[in-house]
């Protein structure tokens, strides 16, 4: 029952982070990899006896992945194996084959402007070998919002990019995103660990399904301003408490870290908005 209750929130926790890799060109193949890898690595940390990693056996059992796909993936993780390489996208594959395959060049060696059917040399063509069984005029109408292929003339089509990357976001962004969702989630399995030692740590938010749309502007103004009032007053705190570094011996100078994270809501979901 738990389990079933467990994968329900799962679920909605996952579905905006598959937003975000969607759009940054993440493709499921890359994700079950890295999932992989992040059960490998906390079982075998979390899940040892007197400190040591768990044994290939155990972590195959905690996980369900088979003992040799857990062997392989350790040695990955432990720098004894080279990765494998992520899997290409579709529309990334249909590029390349525009670019490189010789059925699709024109005399020069450049990719040739393909009318949009034909048995041979044509878009159509290109994307049967390419793009495997997806429809291929909404495939095409794909690529064509996301600006790499264009109509020349009535019937034909142009490719303009050689390669393919949805997002360009900026890296430090992406790093701090990171940091967020890792540290609410942690927060969150501590709470709901019925084996843990330490007390529940604070985790709350004061929402409302019914905010009036005139007023969603006015709250972010809002919550923007006591938010980061609040930020400040708890960073002043921190500072103030912060281990004071020393060279007297036998003297602990390592601190933990610790601080309180705020942020919006907002969900338009359920009316199909976009935010």
């Amino acid at each position: 029952m738990i389990k079933r209750h467990v994968l329900a929130a799962c679920r909605h926790l996952l579905a905006p982070i598959v937003r975000w890799l969607l759009r940054s060109g993440v493709t499921w193949g890359e994700f079950a990899e890295l999932s992989k890898e992040v059960y490998v690595d906390v079982a075998r940390r979390d899940y040892g006896i007197q400190g040591r990693p768990t044994n290939n056996s155990r972590v195959a059992m905690i996980t369900g992945l088979s003992r040799r796909e857990v062997t392989r993936v350790r040695d990955v993780l432990i720098g004894e194996a080279e990765a494998a390489e992520p899997p290409s996208t579709r529309v990334a594959q249909v590029l390349s084959g525009w670019h490189l395959d010789p059925d699709f060049l024109d005399a020069d060696g450049q990719p040739a402007v393909l009318p949009a059917d034909g048995e041979r040399r044509s878009v159509a063509a290109l994307l049967k070998r390419y793009a495997g069984d997806l429809p291929h005029g909404a495939f095409l109408k794909e690529l064509q919002q996301l600006g790499v292929v264009e109509k020349s003339g009535k019937d034909d089509f142009r490719v303009l990019a050689r390669d393919y990357l949805r997002a360009a976001a900026d890296p430090d962004i992406v790093r701090q995103l990171g940091v967020a969702l890792h540290d609410h989630g942690a927060t969150l399995a501590h709470n709901v660990d019925t084996e843990r030692t330490e007390p529940a740590r604070f985790e709350g938010m004061a929402s409302t399904p019914r905010l009036a749309p005139r007023y969603a502007r006015a709250f972010a103004k809002f919550a923007g301003e006591r938010g980061q009032a609040l930020l400040e007053e708890i960073d002043a705190w921190l500072v103030r408490h912060e281990v004071k570094r020393t060279e007297k011996k036998g003297v602990d100078t390592h601190g933990v870290r610790a601080g309180l994270g705020v942020y919006l809501i907002r969900d338009d979901a359920r009316k199909g908005r976009k935010k």
